[in-house]
C-alpha cells in the first residue's frame, strides 16, 4: 500500500511538473498579451516619426525583439528570411526592448546575419503602439502605420498561410489595398515588454 501511494504521489508530482514547463514554455504565449494600463494606442494611418529613419522614399519595416524572449528567438529565421527577399526595397531596422541585459549591435546583426540598423530605444515601442515582442510594424513611404501586428499566427512562423507581415509586406509593394486581417495578426501575442505593466 506504502509502495502504491508512493508512486502514485511521484507521478502526480511529475505530472505537474510537465504542466507547469508546458504554461512556462507554449500555452501562455498563445493568450493574448495583456495590454498595458498606460498603453496609448495608435491608429492605422497614423504618421510616425521614429527620426531614425532617413526619408528615401523607401518603407520602413522594424521588427521589435527581444533575445530573452522565446517567441522572438523562434521567429529569427522568419525575419531574416523577410530582410534577405525585401532588403533592397524595404528599410529594415531591429529595436531591442530588454532592460536586463546589454546586447551589442554586432551581436544582434549576427543572430538575424544583416548588416542592418539596430536601436535601443523602447520610445520607439511606444510611437508605434507597441507592448509585446516580437511585432512588426511597417511604415509606407510616407511614414505612416500600414502594419503593426503579429508575424504568424503559430510562434514559429510555420504556417505560410499566416504570413502576416509578409502579406503586408507584399500588399504595400504591389500598391494594393492593405488586406484586412483577422484577430490574430492584430492582436499582440508574445512578451509583455520589460516594465510596461505595474
Amino acid at each position: 500500500m506504502k509502495k502504491k501511494l508512493l508512486l502514485g504521489l511521484w507521478f502526480s508530482l511529475l505530472l505537474g511538473a510537465i504542466v507547469v514547463l508546458f504554461w512556462q514554455n507554449e500555452f501562455k504565449y498563445s493568450l493574448p498579451t495583456p495590454v498595458p494600463e498606460n498603453y496609448h494606442k495608435i491608429a492605422m494611418g497614423s504618421r510616425i516619426d521614429l527620426k531614425c529613419c532617413v526619408n528615401d522614399n523607401k518603407p520602413v519595416f522594424v521588427h521589435f525583439y527581444n533575445p530573452d524572449c522565446p517567441c522572438s528567438r523562434f521567429n529569427v529565421p522568419h525575419v531574416a528570411g523577410l530582410i534577405k527577399k525585401y532588403g533592397d526595397r524595404i528599410n529594415f531596422k531591429i529595436v531591442v526592448l530588454n532592460k536586463e541585459k546589454s546586447f551589442t549591435i554586432e551581436e544582434i546583426q549576427d543572430k538575424f546575419d544583416a548588416k542592418i540598423p539596430v536601436y535601443f530605444d523602447s520610445e520607439m515601442a511606444k510611437s508605434c503602439g507597441v507592448f509585446s515582442t516580437p511585432q512588426a510594424v511597417l511604415l509606407d513611404s510616407s511614414q505612416k502605420l500600414y502594419y503593426r501586428g503579429n508575424y504568424n499566427k503559430t510562434r514559429y512562423c510555420t504556417n505560410a498561410d499566416s504570413n502576416y507581415a509578409q502579406q503586408a509586406i507584399d500588399s504595400l509593394l504591389s500598391h494594393t489595398n492593405a488586406p484586412s486581417f483577422d484577430a490574430l495578426a492584430l492582436r499582440a501575442y508574445g512578451c509583455s515588454l520589460p516594465k510596461c505593466t505595474k
